[in-house]
């Protein structure tokens, strides 16, 4: 289950990543292609990552990851691709509700 989070965690970058460099006209796009899941990483670094800077909540823990989760489901449904993330939505929150639950538990 943690590869399934892992490449979840990949996609939501990957695809933050590309939003940027192809929703926005030209400086802007290497602004938000690069700064999109830059912030993402950061904040996936910080609080959520097993390793994580801060020791946070499990709550908190979960939103952070909840919000780079929606806000990859987001740029998919937007862009008009709203079966890709509906279908990521779906597979990324139950890696994470399982993997969650196990941590919990441990």
């Amino acid at each position: 289950m943690d590869l399934l989070a892992f490449l979840c965690e990949l996609f939501a970058f990957a695809t933050l990543a590309v939003w940027g460099f192809t929703a926005w006209p030209f400086p802007w796009n290497i602004v938000a292609g690069i700064g999109a899941p830059l912030i993402a990483i950061l904040l996936w670094a910080l609080f959520v990552s097993p390793r994580a800077v801060f020791a946070v909540h499990p709550f908190v823990r979960a939103l952070v990851e909840l919000l780079v989760y929606a806000s990859a489901t987001i740029v998919w449904w937007t862009s008009g691709n709203a079966w890709i993330g509906l279908a990521y939505a779906v597979v990324a929150v139950a890696g994470g509700l399982v993997s969650g639950r196990r941590r919990l538990a441990a």
